[in-house]
């Protein structure tokens, strides 16, 4: 079997030396877009019952309009 040798400071590779900032910066900007993504799922949950409101609010309306001009047809 063969022996590994002593490791002289020409074999190990260089250290970056931005490493860690580079590594700071990446983790804040995945972290911030997952802050956004919570905000914006939450503002898209509001938009969705108040659109649903909305839409609610007008049938209800045209039902009424509706029923009144069939009773005043109709005689009801």
């Amino acid at each position: 079997m063969a022996k590994v040798g002593p490791t002289t400071s020409d074999d190990v590779p260089p250290l970056d030396p931005d490493a860690v900032e580079r590594a700071y910066h990446f983790h804040r900007a995945k972290r911030a877009a997952r802050q956004r993504r919570h905000q914006e799922s939450r503002l898209a949950a509001v938009r969705f019952w108040l659109v649903l409101a909305l839409v609610v609010l007008v049938a209800a309306l045209l039902a009424s309009r509706t029923m009144g001009e069939i009773e005043r047809v109709f005689g009801l």
